[in-house]
């Protein structure tokens, strides 16, 4: 029994770490909290810094996701002015939404790319119809043309966020996986100022909205190159039976005295079993099912919130307010920034639930003040203050849960065999959900009122909480076998 014991010590060796937050404290805990490896040598825990930079370059996905959720933001009133559909609010929203649609499908199929050509290869793949959508949309001559590009954008959105989150999950060792997972929302909302920042002169510069979106080829042929001088993912390599592989990408992610312990790790669940193996309706009747829906849910109530809402028509919504749009949506991508730094430094302390939990909870309250602000309880000067402030507030309290958590949990809760595929599903659902919002948020605003509209999505964020208590199990410092095991179903 002592020699099983020391040997799980040293197999779980490379998924622990400090409690301590912020890099300088995980370097700091690396003295005094020591673990021995199975010869009995003290070794420590592994360094965040090999797998960092791996990180960063998956995460310029998030980045394009960002920007060109947000490139509309600025530029919509100038596009549908040159290519001449000013006016039609169902037009503006197929813009925005066509994208969404693209996403949809890249989604779908982002798990079966993932599994085929491995993680690294299919981050480079979103790459080209990121590429090529932004060159068809900044040529544009008419409402077709542009649509056509944001459809080819957002396929490639669709592969990319689901790829990355994969990724990033599988390459960082479990002590600072939710901190690693935490720079793809940084990397959103990158992104995202990026998109307002470059299109402020759209409205006094005419065609200016054709450079915003060439633009964004840049940081897409960066994603391509330089994912080829990274790592691919050890769990695809060893799940298709390249062992040897797997071993030489650890060493390179964690450090050599490592290797040994994450690979019995990683045997404990994963066989090498092959992808063909996989058959989606596990993922539907079998018992993988309940994690399905744990997470198409989380992913529907995040849209279902109102978030896409803010961003994609914030521009309108201050304007309608009496608010400069360029001060606002400046303050609404600082907010959101703000969020996600602060989800970075709590991710591995308080863990996924609980800031889940806190974000749900802070976006009903920041709901409240939007529909106190449309009521007749406040003077009209009040009710600005109080809607801008509830909107801020809104973002802030949702960059730090609701956005970036969902996808780090579900990487971290499928099992390796069927975890591409199994989060492409959830993603697609995600995308589905976001694309009615942002086709229809426009017309429900006219028809219904903001008073109503934000009820709704008020409605949503209080069911998220009563949701995730009930059914969202904590993943914090467990390795994915540790969690799949947990997730097993009982005989």
């Amino acid at each position: 029994m002592s020699m099983r014991g020391r040997q799980l010590d040293a197999n779980s060796m490379y998924k622990r770490g400090t409690r301590e937050h912020g890099f300088d404290a995980l370097d700091k805990e690396q003295g005094p909290e020591r673990l021995l490896n199975g010869m009995g040598k003290d070794v420590g825990v592994p360094s965040w810094k090999h797998s960092l930079r791996h990180v960063l370059v998956a995460t310029l996905s998030s980045f394009l996701y960002g920007y060109h959720l947000g490139v509309v933001n600025e530029t919509l009133e100038s596009i549908s002015r040159d290519l001449g559909f000013h006016g039609n609010t169902m037009a503006e929203g197929l813009v925005v939404s066509t994208c969404l649609g693209g996403a949809f499908v890249g989604s779908l199929f982002s798990g079966l790319i993932a599994d085929g050509v491995g993680r690294r290869r299919a981050l480079q793949l979103c790459a080209l119809p990121m590429i090529i959508g932004a060159s068809m949309s900044a040529a544009a001559k008419s409402l077709w043309a542009m649509l056509l590009g944001r459809l080819f954008v957002g396929t490639g959105m669709g592969i990319g966020s689901a790829v990355a989150a994969l990724y990033v999950t599988e390459v960082s060792p479990a002590y600072v996986r939710g901190t690693h997972g935490s720079f793809t929302q940084i990397a959103t909302g990158l992104g995202l100022m990026g998109s307002l920042f470059i299109g402020f002169p759209a409205k006094a510069i005419e065609g200016w909205w054709r450079i915003c979106f060439w633009a964004s080829v840049a940081p897409a042929a960066i994603l391509a190159l330089f994912m080829e001088f990274s790592v691919e993912s050890p769990h695809w390599l060893f799940k298709r039976g390249r062992a040897a592989d797997a071993e030489a990408e650890f060493e390179k992610l964690l450090g050599g005295p490592y290797v040994k312990s994450a690979m019995a790790e990683l045997s404990k669940s994963d066989r090498g079993d092959e992808a063909d193996t996989f058959k989606f309706s596990e993922l539907l009747y079998g018992h993988h099912r309940k994690v399905v829906f744990i997470g198409s849910t989380l992913f529907a109530l995040q849209q279902l919130s109102g978030i896409n809402a803010v961003f994609y028509f914030s521009s309108t919504v201050f304007e309608t307010a009496g608010v400069p749009s360029e001060s606002a949506n400046m303050c609404v991508g600082i907010a959101n920034l703000l969020g996600s730094f602060v989800a970075m430094i709590l991710m591995d302390r308080l863990g996924r639930k609980v800031l889940l939990i806190g974000s749900f909870s802070g976006m009903v309250v920041a709901m409240f003040l939007q529909i106190t602000s449309a009521t007749s309880l406040v003077s009209r000067g009040s009710g600005v203050y109080l809607s801008v402030g509830g909107m801020l507030l809104f973002v802030l309290t949702f960059a730090i849960g609701a956005g970036p958590v969902p996808s780090i949990l579900l990487s971290e809760m499928f099992p390796g065999r069927v975890r591409a595929n199994a989060v492409s599903v959830c993603m697609a659902f995600h995308w589905i959900v976001n694309f009615f919002v942002g086709l229809f948020f426009l017309r429900l605003l006219e028809q219904i009122g903001p008073l109503v509209l934000n009820s709704i999505f008020g409605a949503f964020c209080l069911l998220a909480v009563l949701f995730i208590k009930k059914n969202v199990l904590e993943t914090k410092g467990k390795s994915l076998q540790e969690i799949e095991i947990a997730l097993l179903p009982s005989e």
